[in-house]
């Protein structure tokens, strides 16, 4: 009964996962995973840590995971911090680096986890407009504030940001911590890990949910300077000091060590991107250029709404927004080529 929840929890609006329903089979569209599995290394690592060594606790301090992720970005081990998915590291950096008392900025249209951990963890914050185009406004960002955040690609447009730009942010926010979120950043972009040395206020997140298939996993980390770094690993071991268990640090470093098999599969979606984004805007849609593995799509003749209702009474699952700017758009995640022939296939037949 809600009559026993706290104030916080009778105020904070969740944050809404795409749905996952089982009524039937359905081509799934709608919470940008990976349609490829994992690295057959990744599945080897994972059975032979199922042994008996699970009744023992993981490393607290994930020291192979680390070494792997810093040898891979050519950084240091004391500039990587992991967690239980990005999600987890992200609430870990709202509470390590934003105050209570300063408004920190991020997008308007951008991933609705950011209002959420603002809410439960009283943190204010300013909403910057993007752009028609969907574009980021560089300058908006140079503005007094308690930090900034946002994910690039953006989500849920897709919409890329340059490395330059970024470095405008970061020099116009030396006082505050910039964290870019990089969660589709395998997907086309280049990432702003290359930037660390240079710039002691900025944190990159990144994730093996997406470009590593790893979703069900539930892996995360950081990027950063030492003095960052150890501030999450302080706000982490007040909170949960084994984040990652032993089949999820067995399956990462795998997957950070199968680079073929990384290689192939991102190419392939980012080819499969390109030709949905050509075969739709033949048709008429309106594709948002994404460095992502969706894209973000306004259909002609037919309301978005309307159009989400019709693919899902057909067994395509796409992601709907009911929200200003968006409304009117549809996000589709890449899956293979069969899934994707089919989404073309059955959306041509809507919107004629």
């Amino acid at each position: 009964m809600s009559k026993y929840w706290s104030k916080l929890t009778k105020k904070v609006k969740p944050y809404i996962p795409g749905e996952q329903p089982k009524d039937k089979k359905y081509i799934k569209l709608n919470t940008n995973e990976n349609p490829y599995p994992p690295s057959p290394r990744v599945i080897e690592a994972i059975k032979q840590a199922a042994d008996e060594n699970l009744k023992l606790y993981p490393d607290p301090t994930c020291e192979k995971l680390k070494a792997t992720l810093a040898d891979y970005y050519g950084l240091k081990q004391n500039q990587v911090f992991v967690g239980n998915g990005s999600d987890e590291v992200l609430a870990f950096s709202f509470m390590t680096f934003f105050d209570t008392d300063k408004s920190i900025l991020f997008p308007d249209i951008t991933y609705s986890f950011y209002p959420v951990y603002a809410d439960v963890f009283h943190i204010n914050y300013d909403l910057v407009n993007v752009e028609d185009d969907f574009s980021l406004p560089v300058d908006k960002f140079f503005k007094s504030n308690g930090g900034v955040i946002f994910p690039n690609p953006n989500a849920p447009t897709g919409k890329y940001t340059s490395l330059a730009s970024i470095e405008e942010i970061l020099q116009n926010n030396m006082e505050e911590v910039v964290i870019i979120d990089e969660a589709y950043i395998d997907f086309g972009g280049e990432s702003a890990v290359k930037l660390i040395d240079k710039y002691p206020n900025l944190l990159v997140v990144q994730t093996l949910s997406k470009s590593r298939s790893l979703a069900g996993l539930r892996v995360g980390f950081a990027f950063g300077q030492e003095h960052l770094i150890e501030g999450l690993e302080r706000i982490k071991n007040s909170f949960n000091s084994y984040t990652l268990d032993r089949i999820a640090l067995a399956g990462a470093i795998e997957a950070m060590k199968d680079e073929e098999y990384f290689q192939g599969t991102r190419l392939k979606i980012m080819k499969t991107r390109e030709v949905v984004a050509e075969a739709l805007g033949k048709v008429g849609f309106h594709v948002i250029d994404s460095k992502a593995n969706f894209i973000f799509i306004r259909p002609p003749r037919i309301p978005a709404e309307d159009l989400f209702h019709q693919l899902k009474e057909q067994g395509v699952l796409v992601r709907y927004f009911k929200q200003p700017k968006i409304d009117n758009f549809l996000r589709v995640t890449i899956g293979t080529d069969e899934e994707m022939d089919c989404f073309i296939e059955t959306v041509k037949k809507i919107v004629k």
